[in-house]
């Protein structure tokens, strides 16, 4: 099989991770990062069932969504083998993002249990 890309295309593949010899995950890999999703997933729905753990359970809400949104990103969005700059673009608007629901749950969640 011949390849109809230039020398200058093959060494921007080669550089970024794109190229013939590039290690991608096995499917096996994928099926575990999903069943990790998927036990996250189910430890935050007990949780949320669990009414001991009211008084932290946005914040460990919080958390454990953190943790799948980098596992997902990481993994199935290929972020890791994207340019850096990409990356800190992405990092950037998810720590805003963080900080607006974690604003958001104070506002709302928090705050009115002080009220007057």
């Amino acid at each position: 099989m011949s390849s109809n890309a230039t020398p200058a295309a093959n060494s921007h593949a080669a550089d970024h991770g794109h190229g013939d010899d590039a290690h991608h995950p096995t499917a096996a890999f994928y099926v575990w990062i999903g069943v990790i999703l998927a036990v996250v997933t189910g430890v935050e729905v007990a949780i949320f069932y669990i009414e001991a753990l009211d008084a932290i359970e946005a914040p460990l809400l919080v958390i454990l969504s953190s943790a799948k949104v980098v596992l997902v990103v990481m993994f199935f969005m290929h972020l890791k083998m994207e340019p850096r700059v990409i990356t800190w673009v992405f990092i950037a608007g998810a720590v805003l993002a963080t900080f607006m629901v974690t604003a958001l749950v104070i506002l709302y969640h928090v705050l009115p249990r002080f009220a007057v």
